[in-house]
């Protein structure tokens, strides 16, 4: 079942304004955890770290930013 446009555009805000945070934080708790690695390492860890966040919510995310296709049209004049 496709979600409609306007509870995708409400469910990535919610994922933007709470999930990330959170996810962020775990991050950092788990990299700290151990011994520092060199700082390339880190960098690494961290853009492997986004890139898999995001994979889940691709469909979430896809075409937000677009104007809404379930909104009538409006007539020409």
């Amino acid at each position: 079942m496709a979600l409609k446009y306007k509870t995708r555009r409400r469910l990535s805000l919610l994922l933007l304004l709470v999930g990330l945070p959170l996810y962020m934080i775990a991050a950092v708790s788990i990299v700290a955890m151990f011994d520092r690695p060199p700082l390339w390492l880190e960098l690494v860890i961290y853009v492997a770290l986004g890139i898999v966040w995001a994979l889940p919510f691709k469909a979430v995310f896809k075409g937000i930013g677009q104007p809404d296709p379930d909104a009538p049209k409006e007539p020409e004049a």
